[in-house]
């Protein structure tokens, strides 16, 4: 605690300390699908540079610290972009070294989720929280763009008229994304999955999937020899559906347990890392596509 409070006081000295050096206007964004999100909105317009603070292979922000790095480029920054719905958990401390940066939320307004509506295996004792994973639901994408573009908007009004065009255009493909997921998954036989990662519970809610149980842990820990026991014991109850890993987290825990119960181990990716340059704008659409084609083969005939 004491190493932390240290750092935190170091941050935000540093954070006065920083010169102001940037050239035009910066967007920061604070993680993959946010950024995904804003290079849409803000393709074709000079003058406007987006930057990324958290890796393009971070994953989700579970406990994740802010760095020096990303010190100095919210320091240039115009505007930061952020999840919200608990996903930065530091954000407060942007808010104490930089009272007068834009902070958007693209969450806002939009209905949540909270933990624990399925069952929970190696889930802690705390209360529940939102989940704050709302674009893996391509209509939720829509609104978080939507969200996203006024925000860019309203802070850069010379480039209003491009954001709208551009925002426009990824409503239509999100829309068109949005039916294929519901017709993809409306045709399937079967619905139950099992995941390793609370990250599809909007996906689930939208397309009608029935999540049966989400297994809880921090990335790169392992369940207990007791909780996989509970875990296996509750496959087999429930029917044995087919288990879903994330591609950015290992995958040892699932397969001792197809091994134990004959579950099938398949991948759905929550799109929070990707290609660092180059960006394909379509990155997000290709995933999930991908994402149905994995259902298919888990939960087709």
């Amino acid at each position: 605690m004491k190493k932390s409070i240290i750092r935190c006081a170091a941050l935000l000295l540093l954070a006065v300390l920083l010169p102001v050096c940037s050239l035009g206007e910066t967007v920061v964004t604070s993680f993959y699908p946010v950024w995904l999100l804003t290079l849409n909105l803000t393709q074709g317009i000079d003058g406007l540079t987006v930057r990324n603070l958290a890796a393009p292979d971070t994953g989700c922000l579970h406990d994740y610290q802010l760095q020096t790095g990303d010190m100095k480029a919210l320091a240039d920054a115009d505007l930061f972009l952020v999840n919200g719905a608990g996903m930065e958990s530091y954000l407060d401390l942007v808010f104490s070294a930089f009272p007068d940066l834009p902070v958007a939320e693209a969450a806002e307004g939009i209905p949540l989720l909270y933990t624990g509506d399925a069952l929970q295996i190696g889930a802690s004792e705390e209360s529940e929280e939102p989940n704050a994973h709302l674009w893996l639901s391509a209509g939720n994408a829509q609104l978080m763009a939507e969200n996203l573009a006024r925000a860019i908007s309203d802070h850069f009004p010379q480039y209003q008229e491009a954001v709208e065009a551009n925002l426009t255009d990824l409503k239509s493909r999100l829309t068109v994304l949005d039916q294929e997921l519901r017709d993809g998954v409306s045709a399937l036989p079967r619905r139950g999955i099992i995941t390793f990662h609370e990250a599809f519970p909007y996906f689930a809610a939208a397309y009608g999937l029935d999540v049966l149980a989400v297994v809880n842990r921090e990335p790169g820990e392992n369940l207990t020899p007791t909780q996989l026991a509970e875990l296996a014991d509750a496959i087999v109850a429930l029917g044995i559906p087919p288990l879903f890993v994330e591609p950015q987290y290992e995958d040892l825990s699932a397969r001792t347990l197809a091994a134990e119960t004959g579950a099938k181990i398949f991948t759905l990716d929550p799109v929070v890392t990707g290609p660092a340059e180059d960006v394909p704008l379509d990155y997000y659409e290709t995933v999930m596509r991908q994402n149905l084609s994995e259902l298919r083969k888990a939960l087709g005939d």
